[in-house]
């Protein structure tokens, strides 16, 4: 099974500059960054993907270069033209809720509906999307949450094939929702009443 994408990257890296945060929660160049999670990739590459020209990718590949969040992986001669081929410093980028990544939670589930709103009908092909909802406290919150990392790193290091790209949108979030209290909280008196 080959390598995906296919070069060496690491498996995390946190953001923790400013400039990190500014290059990467651009439109573009997150589509970029996730475009080079299936293979390197030239700016012509990227250009044709992304359906736009290649000043406006390289310039944008030159911002994600200078924050450390993509090199090149490596080069060939084409003629006279040595080519550049990009990829990720890493997988997973972890960031923190600050700046412009502050609207980042939200806009992935906002992109995640508008494209399973867009889905037909009638389609053959596997659509599921299910929301449930527990009390329980915030370690076990943060257990959940790393657990769908996880799943969802592992979901995109599946080996590339097929003609359609599928997205997996996961969250873990607190919600304002009613709860009921716990068995006892409520005393005699409420009980005789209900009857």
């Amino acid at each position: 099974m080959p390598a995906v994408p296919d070069y060496a990257l690491d498996d995390v890296l946190e953001l923790t500059e400013p400039v990190q945060y500014r290059a990467l929660f651009e439109k573009t160049r997150l589509e970029v960054c996730s475009l080079l999670l299936e293979r390197a990739a030239t700016i012509s590459d990227l250009a044709v993907a992304l359906g736009k020209p290649k000043g406006t990718v390289g310039h944008h590949l030159k911002v994600l270069e200078e924050a450390g969040l993509v090199h090149v992986v490596r080069t060939k001669k084409v003629r006279a033209i040595e080519a550049k081929y990009y990829g990720r410093t890493a997988r997973v980028f972890i960031f923190h809720k600050v700046g412009e990544a502050a609207e980042q939670p939200q806009q992935v589930l906002s992109t995640a509906a508008a494209e399973i709103a867009a889905v037909p009908e009638d389609t053959d092909l596997p659509v599921n999307s299910n929301i449930r909802y527990a009390r329980i406290p915030t370690e076990r919150a943060e257990e959940w949450s790393r657990r769908l990392d996880e799943l969802i790193i592992e979901f995109g290091s599946q080996p590339r094939g097929g003609d359609v790209i599928y997205g997996f949108a996961i969250a873990v979030y607190p919600t304002d929702r009613a709860r009921l209290p716990d068995a006892g909280e409520t005393g005699a008196a409420d009980e005789a009443v209900d009857e």
